[in-house]
């Protein structure tokens, strides 16, 4: 069996933004769910997904567990071995707290690609396929956060041409999720049930041409 882990923030562990238990959209209705079905029966897809998560950075406010990077490491290794590491990470890097560039949050999920690639977490202690990908523009109208992401919509334009430089630069594979989804018009940076479906279709392609 192969295997793919999707490591992300709200949006991969599935925020909901209609009404669902608990906040968030059942298994079956998260990207990386749909991606499994998609895939079949000869992948198993782990889901990793935090609301808040950084690339790189101690969250002042919402605390330290939130960096991608301090945790990343231990999770690869809990679930080795690997043959698909999917990171959709940057959105909360556009937080007006952490007064990034889009170049720097780009170069934040940079160094994710580095940790995943000295691991020795793939077959046989390799390297996986790793997949970034750029998540979607945020709205510029944010209802209930707007001034937590304040000056946040121009960096998040400039976001997916900034993560394909650095993919290519790294030698490692990009999609822009902005190409198949939009943001949600409730809140405007997490996704509605048509978008998860959508994206877990389209990474299962791009996954598909990998392993």
């Amino acid at each position: 069996m192969k295997s793919v882990l999707c490591y992300g923030d709200s949006n991969t562990f599935g925020a909901a933004t209609v009404d669902r238990p608990d906040g968030r959209y059942a298994p079956d209705e998260r990207w990386p769910g749909v991606l499994r079905a998609a895939l079949g029966s000869g992948w198993l897809v782990i889901e990793e997904g935090l609301g808040g998560r950084t690339t790189v950075s101690d969250d002042p406010v919402e605390g330290l567990d939130k960096n991608g990077s301090t945790y990343l490491l231990p999770c690869l290794r809990s679930h080795r071995p690997l043959d698909v590491v999917v990171i959709m990470l940057g959105t909360n890097d556009l937080k007006a707290r952490f007064n990034k560039t889009a170049w720097e949050i780009a170069a934040g999920v940079g160094a994710l690609v580095e940790i995943v690639k000295t691991a020795a977490i793939g077959r046989n202690e390799g390297v996986p396929q790793i997949l970034v990908v750029a998540p979607p523009v945020i709205l510029e109208r944010l209802p209930n956060h707007a001034d937590m992401f304040a000056g946040a919509f121009p960096k998040s334009k400039e976001m997916a041409a900034q993560f394909a430089r650095m993919a290519k630069d790294k030698d490692v594979h990009f999609f822009d999720a902005g190409g198949v989804i939009k943001s949600s018009a409730i809140d405007g940076f997490h996704f509605d049930p048509d978008a998860h479906a959508a994206l877990g279709k389209a990474i299962a392609a791009e996954v598909g041409k990998l392993a």
